[in-house]
């Protein structure tokens, strides 16, 4: 498997898990002449991202529409010089998914970033991804959201009528979440290629329900929500949870599911970010709503529907 630098390694017999996972759960194989080319940036994060981003890869791969590398970013506190090679080369590439929450990648990076994306490319957040780089402007313009305090930005739910309801700044709480549990996820546009013939309410499997996230917000386009009900310790607000934005001639597209690798294992999560992943590298979706998908009452996972 190609690798662009700082590869991990696991043992045979973890990959051999993983392939066995993918094969039983994610979407069925494509067949495709010419394969999306990916790359994972991990490195840093509070999350596992050593045992995400090999599952991140595996279903991507799985769906027979992607070549995927991954980059790893230097640990937390080592030599500068090692900063000074990590340079990822986007343009390599038509989708970067971003694994990664840790200390500020060097500017050349940052700018190589903003440069793919503004010229077309596609760049994919998964969870605590939107908790990074608070201090650099363009990422929360790519982004709308993030995990920021309540005096970061503009705030947004959605009503009861289906509308965005947004918050000025310093009104309302703070990012946060309650206590990890199944929830229903509602799809606000079911006609957006990503979405399209994913049901209107559907079951996600045990995970983080992020509230209160707080950035720009513009031009946002919401696609998933979920009620975060004050039972866990939530907002008793609907909550946006996946959403996309355009950033120049490119599109960034954020799902806050896939808090460890139990909520990873969902279909919903699984489909949605194949999908969506898809979508902002090509424009297109042909990657199937699987039959296993979860329904308004049941999940569905790797471990089965419950």
């Amino acid at each position: 498997m190609l690798r662009q630098t700082w590869p991990h390694r696991f043992s045979s017999f973890v990959w051999l898990f993983l392939s066995f996972f993918i094969v039983t759960t994610c979407v069925t194989p494509l067949d495709a002449d010419d394969k999306v080319r990916a790359l994972i940036v991990d490195g840093q994060n509070n999350h596992d991202w050593r045992t995400t981003t090999p599952l991140l890869q595996a279903c991507l791969e799985a769906t027979g529409r992607f070549q995927v590398d991954v980059a790893t970013a230097p640990q937390q506190g080592k030599p500068a010089a090692e900063w000074d090679a990590f340079r990822p080369q986007f343009d390599q590439y038509q989708v970067v998914i971003s694994n990664y929450n840790g200390q500020s990648w060097p500017q050349p990076v940052q700018m190589s970033l903003e440069e793919f994306v503004a010229k077309g490319g596609g760049l994919v957040i998964v969870h605590a991804a939107n908790n990074a780089f608070s201090d650099w402007p363009e990422y929360n313009k790519m982004i709308g959201l993030g995990w920021r305090g309540a005096e970061f930005g503009s705030r947004v739910t959605v009503g009861k009528d289906g509308k965005p309801l947004i918050l000025p700044k310093g009104e309302g709480p703070g990012a946060g979440h309650g206590s990890q549990h199944d929830y229903t996820i509602v799809t606000r546009d079911r006609q957006h290629p990503v979405m399209l013939g994913i049901p209107a309410e559907w079951m996600h499997v045990k995970d983080e329900l992020y509230h209160g996230q707080r950035g720009p917000a513009a031009n946002m386009h919401i696609l998933a929500t979920a009620f975060s009900a004050g039972s866990t310790n939530g907002t008793e607000e609907h909550e946006p949870l996946i959403w996309w934005i355009p950033y120049g001639k490119g599109k960034v597209f954020t799902t806050l599911l896939g808090h460890g690798d139990y909520s990873m294992k969902c279909v919903g999560f699984q489909t949605t970010f194949g999908r969506g992943a898809e979508w902002v590298a090509t424009g297109k979706v042909t990657i199937p709503v699987p039959k296993n998908f979860p329904t308004a009452t049941a999940t569905a996972s790797v471990e089965g529907a419950k």
